[in-house]
């Protein structure tokens, strides 16, 4: 499955959902003008990543049911 180049891009959408959430949590975390900069921004792009990665996930599971 590692060999696999869709589950590589799958699990890299993950990846980028998981280090977006990170940066959003420790903005917030921090507090201050980097948190009142970009924290609605963060959140955008978490959710535009998750809705990729979802689908992502989806395709991958059908495609592997389908085959």
């Amino acid at each position: 499955m590692r060999d696999d180049m869709f589950f590589i891009i799958v699990a890299s959408a993950c990846l980028a959902v998981l280090v977006i959430l990170m940066i959003g949590i420790g903005g917030f975390a921090k507090g201050g003008e980097f948190n009142r900069k970009h924290a609605n921004k963060l959140m955008r792009l978490r959710i535009a990543a998750q809705a990729v990665a979802i689908v992502l996930i989806l395709l991958f599971v059908w495609l592997r049911q389908s085959s």
